[in-house]
């Protein structure tokens, strides 16, 4: 079979659980069914109009060619002026490599620092990729469990206890993918405290929905002065400016980091699209405030809404996320009731039953290293989340115990 002929390392790679939701949910759409997909994490705006009319700018300007692999220097140097700007950031133009999409810009960084062997400290619920991205590179992802009644947070000392001498990274993202968690400055502190009492791990922060906060100023790791060395932070477009498309992210690192990533990327990649470039130059050096606020609103009104609809399904239990547009209930008060003779055993179990049952995509928790929860993503029409709300609770109600 061809199969056997693939290389082990593509075998034991899992595909992500959101893409794989997102295309069976497609799939059903094209046979004609009312399928509502709350399964990936995309805006449903369009880019903003002045982004745009960069890009077309740049196509009238013959940026056509390759551009240096790391990015457009005027780019480069924009993300540091921008994370001065709104991080109280300090890096220069050559700490910041321009990657296609934040995802690549992840896996530069892990090719880079870890080796087979290096564990890797992952506070669950954790964005799908982190896990699949550190097997890739040989390293051991160390998951740390968090509660929902702390906001899926972790403490210096849930740290420590993950800590071992294999330890080489730590991978979290604020706001958070899944959980809508928002690390404030003294969550963060117990993240520095850890990383200052061990100067031989890094950190990546991701922070990739900055801009969809609903608790306040956005606060960066790499502010603790004392562990600036140890983090990488990692940003990009495709959330707060609803540019997934066009692809592209970034990181900003310690420079032996950024000219590491910059030598991986060069053997893959290459530079990112120079028109996408063009584009995040004119969305950077916008006023995030103005150019992105109407979508700020639309989802902070949903975010209010899907709450309160959450909250009437049984077996549902939840918090409210101050960022990112996911919620990640805990649902294990279903598991072991039935649909008819259909066991409900696991969020798996129950993602699946309402996919068929209520025509909504979902995600299990166990793709996120928590599997008593399901992921729900708002990046959805008011109307469409209410409908697909009452659809959940509907099916939710038919349940019966086992």
């Amino acid at each position: 079979m061809l199969m056997d002929k693939l290389s082990q390392r593509i075998q034991n790679l899992s595909e992500s659980a959101t893409i794989a939701m997102s295309r069976r949910s497609r799939e059903m759409r094209e046979q004609g069914l009312d399928v509502i997909s709350l399964s990936l994490g995309e805006p449903d705006f369009e880019t903003p109009d002045f982004i745009r009319e960069a890009a077309k700018q740049a196509i009238d300007e013959g940026y056509s060619h390759y551009p240096p692999v790391p990015g457009y220097q005027d780019l480069r140097q924009a993300i540091a002026d921008k994370l001065k700007r709104d991080n109280d950031l300090d890096y220069k133009a050559n700490q910041v490599v321009v990657s296609t999409g934040a995802k690549q810009a992840l896996a530069n960084v892990v090719l880079c620092l870890i080796n087979p062997g290096d564990e890797v400290l992952l506070p669950a619920p954790y964005w799908v990729s982190y896990y699949e991205q550190i097997c890739l590179a040989g390293g051991i992802p160390v998951e740390i469990p968090t509660a929902i009644e702390n906001d899926f947070k972790v403490t210096k000392a849930d740290l420590e206890k993950y800590h071992s001498d294999k330890t080489k990274l730590l991978i979290f993202s604020s706001p958070c993918n899944p959980s809508g968690s928002v690390f404030e400055r003294e969550d963060l502190a117990e993240i520095a405290n850890y990383l200052k009492a061990h100067p031989d791990v890094f950190a990546i922060s991701d922070e990739i929905y900055e801009l969809i906060n609903f608790s306040g100023k956005h606060q960066s790791l790499a502010s603790f002065s004392e562990i600036y060395d140890q983090v990488i932070t990692v940003n990009g477009f495709s959330k707060g400016f609803a540019m997934t498309g066009w692809r592209c992210g970034y990181i900003a690192a310690p420079l032996e980091i950024a000219e590491a990533c910059t030598k991986m990327q060069g053997q893959f990649t290459s530079a990112t699209s120079g028109i996408s470039q063009r584009a995040a130059l004119a969305a950077i050096k916008a006023d995030p405030r103005e150019s992105t606020r109407e979508m700020w609103e639309a989802f902070n009104e949903r975010r209010h809404k899907v709450s309160q609809w959450l909250s009437e399904i049984p077996g549902f239990k939840t918090n409210m996320p101050q960022g990112a547009f996911f919620f990640l209930p805990e649902v294990d008060q279903l598991f072991g009731k039935k649909a008819g003779e259909r066991p409900i055993n696991d969020a798996g179990d129950l993602c699946m039953y309402l996919l068929e049952e209520a025509l909504v995509a979902l995600v299990p928790g166990d793709a996120f290293g928590n599997p008593n929860t399901i992921r729900l993503s708002y990046a959805s029409s008011l109307e469409d989340l209410e409908k697909a709300l009452q659809r959940i609770k509907s099916a939710v109600e038919k349940l019966s115990d086992a």
